[in-house]
């Protein structure tokens, strides 16, 4: 039995490609989001996977309180529509 399923519009299982999410833990720099999200969708195998670019703009989950979260929402969203924008990947 071949069981698929919808995340947003991209299709899983049933034969569809392997949905990859992948990126840094968080947003450190707009430079390093977008070397990443370029060096990602440059790899040889991506072409067998869906891929979606993936990193957070605020990480409330750390360790010690005074630990970097990230650029906040407003800078983390402008970072991630400029990867979209230049990259070409959700």
């Amino acid at each position: 039995m071949s069981v698929s399923a919808s995340i947003g519009s991209y299709r899983i299982g049933g034969g569809n490609r392997p949905l990859l999410i992948a990126g840094p833990c968080v947003i450190e720099s707009a430079d390093l989001v977008l070397s990443l999200a370029e060096s990602i969708a440059k790899l040889p195998s991506i072409g067998e996977f869906q891929f979606v670019f993936k990193a957070s703009y605020l990480k409330d989950n750390r360790s010690a309180g005074d630990s970097f979260r990230g650029p906040g929402i407003y800078e983390g969203l402008r970072i991630l529509e400029n990867v979209r924008a230049r990259i070409g990947v959700p």
